[in-house]
């Protein structure tokens, strides 16, 4: 016991430092690294071969792990895109090596320690994967959260775009105008899309990026919207009005949903997790006779049904609820 005990601490404590070093340090040596080359490439004293020497390259290539072997490793999985975009959609700090090794020690320390208690390995691996699951639903709760604070401040950043241009602004001024008036993260996501317009791309490609960072339905009828007025031709603020108001009227309708279902989802809620819980709480109270669950064949049998119809109770009641406004 105190074996195991010493192990599970060192292995912690490797993680932790691991993610320290990845999370502290090495950007801040490339933060130097790169001040240091512009200024040398700024300097006035130089020779054009000197010059050459220092280029730096000014693509947008982001660090997926500050550790060179991670990171070198991660450009080679197809995966790595995906996981990039989340963490960018959700507006957290991390890099995606940082957001594996959190998944990986979700998954390594509570499947230990329940293959530990209860001996079955099968049990302990799931487990671990329910576990391990976890960094990248706090990942996806925080892309939603953001996604949905993006489409509640939208209505208002078209309404600032139409009175921009009733005054005689163009579009792409009337879009510097909302990067400085709304708040993140509308104001955020229509800076990047100002800025790309400003370094020469076009503004369809600028705006079909804006959509594919920001996978919201209401922006899409916008960006439509748009593209179309600037192919036939027509009165861009009336048309960005009528989508203001379309997009009002669907947050309305989205709300009221959301109302109207709201016993449904928590009952969902509770009945997923009820069984978790009173399980722990009698484990603690009597730990006997909850053992007989995984130390006989019959108990096994009964906790994998009983698992099995949890999740499947669960996405039943998912999709009941769920509903596409």
């Amino acid at each position: 016991m105190g074996l195991i005990i010493v192990v599970v601490f060192i292995a912690v404590f490797a993680v932790v430092a691991l993610l320290a070093a990845a999370t502290g340090t090495g950007a801040t040596k490339q933060d130097k690294e790169m001040l240091a080359r512009l200024d040398s490439a700024l300097a006035t004293g130089k020779s054009k071969s000197d010059m050459a020497d220092l280029l730096i390259d000014v693509r947008k290539n982001e660090l997926l792990s500050t550790i060179p072997w991670i990171d070198k490793a991660l450009r080679k999985i197809e995966l790595t895109p995906r996981l990039r975009r989340l963490l960018y959609q959700a507006d957290l700090k991390w890099t995606v090596g940082g957001l594996m090794m959190m998944c990986f020690v979700a998954f390594a320390i509570p499947g230990y320690l329940a293959y530990w208690r209860t001996g079955q390995l099968i049990f302990g691996l799931l487990i671990g994967a329910a576990t391990g699951f976890a960094p990248i639903g706090y990942v996806m709760f925080m892309r939603t959260k953001r996604m949905n604070k993006f489409e509640e401040g939208l209505p208002e950043a078209l309404d600032l775009i139409c009175s921009a241009l009733r005054v005689g602004h163009s579009l792409n001024s009337a879009l510097g105008l909302v990067t400085r008036e709304c708040p993140d993260p509308v104001g955020t996501e229509f800076r990047v899309c100002f800025d790309e317009q400003n370094y020469g791309l076009e503004l369809k490609t600028a705006l079909e990026n804006m959509t594919n960072r920001v996978p919201v339905q209401d922006l899409r009828i916008v960006v439509t919207g748009i593209l179309i007025q600037k192919e036939s031709g027509g009165n861009l603020a009336e048309v960005l009005e009528k989508a203001s108001e379309v997009i009002r009227e669907r947050f309305r309708l989205k709300r009221q949903v959301m109302t109207h279902t709201a016993q449904g989802r928590l009952t969902g809620l509770i009945l997923t997790l009820l069984p978790i819980f009173l399980g722990c709480a009698l484990y603690f109270v009597n730990p006997e006779m909850m053992s007989l669950l995984w130390t006989r064949e019959i108990g096994i049998k009964l906790l994998y049904a009983a698992g099995g119809m949890i999740v499947v109770g669960g996405l039943i009641i998912r999709k009941i609820v769920n509903m596409d406004v």
